[in-house]
């Protein structure tokens, strides 16, 4: 099958392309948000292939997946056929609804052409998506092994653009632990940081992955702050390293992490001192490690992440050739 999608969540997308697929990415010479081709600083297979928008109009596309509501009409523009209409399509929405939560209405709310794929439970109970077909399929992610080591007395976080998404992000919240050890934070756009927050932060800006988990996994303890998300990628890979987690319970957290994987509370005065407690009981929090990245893997695995996207795009176009 060939499937033309969008590069916008690169960790998402690089558990995407890991199936047995043709994959076909925008990219155009700006390398803008609309063509940024190929992951960077993600190993993505030789089945992914970058094209431009005029060849698009030329080439062979089984289905199309969508993932921000302005890929609807460009889709259209571009391969010269409306997704869901003229050709089979599905819309994966990674997000939080926002403005007036819970009746947020999703962008493609009825529409009868688009099966709206959800990324969590949580999304798919708070998306108003009308008359529209939803399906849920959770995350999945390679593995990238147990690396946990732990022996840095330093606790890890990975967010992108700290400073603007401030409260969403839970940033504000970041120096409530930095008075207990000292705070790596990895992420795009996180330099500036520690100066927005007026307290010392290690910055590592938009490290490769690879390097990014190595560094992880010598932390004592991964943070998950963030108030207002669909779930962050992050979390997972952090527990799918074998690291223990202190994590907001915010969103579809209280059903990612059990309770022998770490902290998760809604009271910050809980985390800080599960986060203490990790930091002052090495063996303790490679038991929580232990146990998180065996939940990981069992529910958040990339076998089943693949499987049941198969399921679902065979599915789809089956209905479309009828």
């Amino acid at each position: 099958m060939r499937i033309l999608l969008w590069h916008v969540h690169a960790a998402w997308a690089t558990a995407f392309v890991s199936g047995p697929h043709t994959y076909l990415v925008p990219a155009t010479a700006d390398r803008g948000p609309y063509g940024r081709g190929r992951a960077r600083t993600y190993p993505w297979p030789g089945s992914v292939h970058e094209v431009s928008p005029e060849q698009l109009r030329d080439t062979d596309v089984d289905l199309v997946l969508l993932q921000r509501p302005e890929e609807y009409p460009l889709a259209a523009e571009w391969l010269g056929r409306t997704p869901g209409r003229d050709l089979p399509a599905v819309y994966v929405e990674h997000n939080t609804p926002r403005g007036d939560v819970p009746e947020t209405v999703h962008p493609f709310a009825d529409h009868a052409g688009l099966t709206i794929v959800h990324v969590t439970h949580f999304n798919q109970l708070y998306w108003d998506c009308g008359r529209a077909r939803t399906v849920v399929i959770e995350h999945g992610i390679p593995d990238p092994g147990h690396r946990y080591r732990g022996d840095l007395a330093r606790l890890g976080v990975v967010v992108n653009e700290p400073v603007r998404r401030n409260r969403v992000a839970g940033t504000d919240l970041l120096p409530r632990f930095a008075a207990l050890a000292p705070l790596d934070v990895y992420g795009m756009r996180v330099r500036g940081l520690g100066r927005h927050l007026g307290v010392a932060v290690t910055e590592h800006d938009d490290p490769p992955q690879a390097r990014m988990h190595a560094q992880l996994a010598r932390r004592r303890a991964y943070l998950h702050l963030f108030r207002w998300t669909s779930l962050g990628l992050s979390l997972l890979e952090a527990m799918s390293l074998g690291m223990p987690v202190v994590v907001l319970a915010a969103t579809e957290a209280t059903e990612a992490v059990p309770a022998d994987a770490g902290f998760v509370s809604s009271r910050l005065e809980t985390l800080v001192a599960g986060a203490r407690w990790l930091l002052e009981d090495p063996a303790q929090a490679h038991a929580m490690g232990r146990a998180g990245r065996e939940w990981a893997q069992e529910r958040y695995g990339l076998k089943r992440f693949l499987t049941e996207w198969d399921s679902l795009l065979q599915e789809v176009t089956a209905c479309a050739s009828r």
